[in-house]
């Protein structure tokens, strides 16, 4: 079993003191209430491309306040920040541990319509993360659109998938419809953390975080509104439903190139 918690929260533009402020805030009441906290895409900054004011090192504040909070809270954290790293940008996300631990994956699908492409530079390299006994796969936002970048393959299984965006409302649908279609077509649990409220390009935000089983039904799901929510997810049930539905061992193998 693992106590999971989705944040979801409007966001100060480019500001990151203002939102490690905020969310330090809010997460306070967590301290031993919870084994994993996920928070949005870039959720120091919101979705800017200003890169080179915004960029931080691995060193920095928004890494040194992730590690103090996991620790004093006693869960793991992620999200994903604007890093600077060997004379490159990255949308990183980070996975910390409440010990000091930590392992990142840097976007790989980079978001063309915002010219993310232009700013920042691409991974290449997937992340599963073991943790409280189960195998977890995070992503950023526009990887949600590519199925076979999320698949569970046999070489490199996983449990819980996780997706951190700043997905506007104009294509509230089609996050809503892809989160699901994940958790269905790969048998496993969905996290997908949004924000709500409006950044400083003036793009609403609906929010629609949701929690999601292995079957494609909501354990947690958030419209319009900030906050916190915690639902605690079963490796035992889900074993049992992949053992009952045992879809995945008839999927096809393949590799992917860069």
């Amino acid at each position: 079993m693992m106590r999971l918690t989705i944040v979801q929260s409007a966001l100060s533009w480019e500001d990151p003191k203002a939102n490690r402020d905020m969310f330090s805030q809010k997460l306070s009441v967590l301290k031993n209430q919870t084994d994993l906290i996920v928070l949005p895409e870039m959720f120091s900054t919101g979705f800017s491309m200003d890169a080179a004011t915004l960029a931080e090192p691995m060193e920095g504040p928004t890494i040194k306040w992730l590690l103090k909070t996991a620790k004093s809270l006693g869960a793991a954290i992620t999200g994903s920040f604007i890093c600077k790293a060997n004379d490159h940008f990255f949308n990183r996300l980070v996975f910390v541990f409440p010990e000091g631990k930590i392992l990142f994956y840097d976007k790989r699908h980079l978001f063309g319509m915002a010219n993310e492409h232009k700013f920042f530079s691409n991974g290449n390299k997937k992340l599963i993360v073991e943790w409280k006994g189960f195998h977890i796969r995070p992503l950023i936002c526009y990887d949600l659109r590519f199925p076979v970048w999320s698949r569970n393959q046999k070489d490199t299984p996983y449990d819980l998938l996780l997706y951190v965006a700043n997905w506007p409302v104009t294509r509230s649908h089609h996050w809503n419809s892809l989160l699901t279609a994940r958790a269905i077509e790969n048998q496993c649990y969905v996290a997908g953390v949004n924000i709500c409220g409006q950044d400083g390009n003036n793009l609403d935000y609906s929010g629609d975080s949701a929690i999601i089983d292995y079957s494609g039904r909501h354990l947690v799901k958030i419209s319009n509104e900030e906050g916190l929510f915690t639902t605690t997810i079963s490796r035992e049930k889900l074993d049992a439903f992949r053992k009952q539905l045992p879809f995945l061992q008839d999927a096809d193998t393949f590799s992917l190139e860069r």
